[in-house]
C-alpha cells in the first residue's frame, strides 16, 4: 500500500527525474529505516557462485546505480549482491534525453541511455559507498563497457582500461557486449569479435592476477536476447574455451513483439521488464541444457514476483538479478524473491 503511493508519486514525474529523485534519498530512507515500513532483511541463503560467496541469491542489476554511489543502501534492501555500472574509461553523457520511457500496462520500460557514466576514476572514488555493504559480505560486480566515441574495432582497448581499473575493487566484473544503445555495441557477440575479445581479456586478467599474487577476479559476461539460439549457444561455448567465468543471461530485448500498439512502444532502444520475461527464462534453460553446470548462469530479464524468480532458477540459473520488476513492485519484491528462492532451493535439497 506505501509504495503503492510512492509509485504514484514517481510515475507522474518524467522516469528520469523519478530516478534521480530515488537515488538522492535512497540513504537516508534506509539510514532512517524508513524501509522497513514496506519491506525487511530477509534471512540469509548463502550460495557459492564463480567461486564467491553470495548472502543470497537475489541482485540488482547494473543500470539502476550507475555510478556506485549508493551500494549499501541498496544492500540495506536486502540484495546479496548489487552491479554497478555500466561505467566506460571516459565520463560519457550518453543520449540525448528523452531516454527513458515506462509502457505501464505491459510493465515494461524502453531505455536507450548510452552508458552514461561519470568514467571509471570518478567512480572508483564513489564506491566508498559499497564498504558497509562488502563489509557485511555483500559481494559487489562492476559492469565494464566501451566509450561511444572509441571505433568498435578498439573496443578491447576500452575493456582492457576497466578491467585494469577496477580489479581490486570488484568481487565479480561483468563485461557489457549486448546493450543496444552503444552504436555496433552488439557486433562484440559475432564468433570473430568475440573471440578476440575474450581472448584479450582473459589474457589482460592473467597478467593481473601475476601482479597481485594470484588474485582471481571472476568475468562474466552479458549477452543479448535477440540472438538466434545457436548463435548464444556458439558465444556460450566461447566464453566456456576462454575461462570466462559466468554468464548474464539477458540484456533488454529490441523486440517489440508484446508491446505493439503501446505508448512509447516504438521508441528506440532496449526494452526490459514484464516483456522480456519469457524469452530470457528460454535463453537460461537453452544455456544451462548446453553446459551442463559448467557455466554458472546468472538470470536477469522480467522478474516482476518472487514466482518469477524461482522460475529462473528452474530453468538453471544460479543467481537473480532484478531491476524493472523493482521499480514496477518496489523494495519488498527483493525480500519476496529471496524467500521464494530459498524455499525452492530448501524443497530441492530434500
Amino acid at each position: 500500500m506505501l509504495y503503492n503511493i510512492a509509485r504514484r508519486v514517481l510515475f507522474s514525474m518524467n522516469p528520469e527525474m523519478a530516478h534521480a529523485v530515488t537515488m538522492s534519498n535512497l540513504d537516508w530512507i534506509v539510514h532512517l529505516g524508513l524501509h522497513k515500513l514496506i519491506t525487511h532483511m530477509p534471512d540469509d541463503d548463502p550460495v557459492t557462485v564463480m567461486g564467491v560467496r553470495f548472502p543470497n541469491t537475489i541482485g540488482l542489476a547494473a543500470g539502476m546505480d550507475k555510478d556506485g554511489e549508493r551500494v549499501s543502501a541498496f544492500g540495506g534492501l536486502g540484495f546479496g549482491h548489487v552491479e554497478i555500472g555500466t561505467i566506460t574509461p571516459l565520463a560519457q553523457p550518453g543520449n540525448p534525453k528523452p531516454r527513458l520511457f515506462r509502457l505501464i500496462p505491459a510493465e515494461g520500460v524502453i531505455n536507450r541511455m548510452g552508458f552514461n557514466n561519470e568514467g571509471v576514476v570518478q567512480v572508483l572514488e564513489n564506491l566508498r559507498s559499497a564498504d558497509a555493504f562488502r563489509l557485511r559480505g555483500g559481494v559487489l560486480g562492476i559492469n565494464i563497457g566501451k566509450n561511444a566515441v572509441t571505433p568498435i574495432e578498439n573496443a578491447l582497448s576500452d575493456y582492457e582500461k576497466c578491467l585494469d581499473a577496477v580489479y581490486d575493487h570488484a568481487d565479480y566484473i561483468a563485461v557489457n557486449i549486448s546493450s543496444p544503445n552503444t552504436k555496433n555495441l552488439r557486433a562484440l557477440q559475432g564468433e570473430s569479435e568475440l573471440e578476440n575479445l575474450v581472448k584479450g581479456i582473459t589474457a589482460k586478467r592473467e597478467a593481473l592476477k601475476e601482479a597481485r599474487n594470484g588474485k582471481h577476479v571472476p568475468i562474466a559476461v552479458k549477452l543479448a536476447p535477440d540472438l538466434e539460439n545457436d548463435e548464444i549457444l556458439r558465444c556460450v561455448d566461447t566464453l566456456m574455451a576462454h575461462g570466462i567465468d559466468g554468464v548474464i543471461a539477458t540484456n533488454t530485448t529490441i523486440a517489440r513483439k508484446r508491446v505493439e500498439g503501446l505508448q512509447h512502444a516504438q521508441e528506440t532502444g532496449g526494452l526490459s521488464g514484464a516483456p522480456l520475461r519469457e524469452r530470457s527464462t528460454e535463453v537460461v534453460r537453452l544455456i544451462a541444457d548446453h553446459v551442463k553446470g559448467e557455466l554458472p548462469i546468472i538470470a536477469s530479464g522480467g522478474v516482476m514476483t518472487g514466482k518469477d524468480a524461482v522460475e529462473k532458477m528452474e530453468a538453471g540459473a544460479q543467481l537473480v538479478q532484478l531491476f524493472t520488476g523493482f521499480i514496477y513492485n518496489g523494495p519488498k519484491l527483493v525480500a519476496d524473491s529471496v524467500e521464494a528462492v530459498a524455499a525452492w532451493r530448501r524443497a530441492q535439497a530434500n
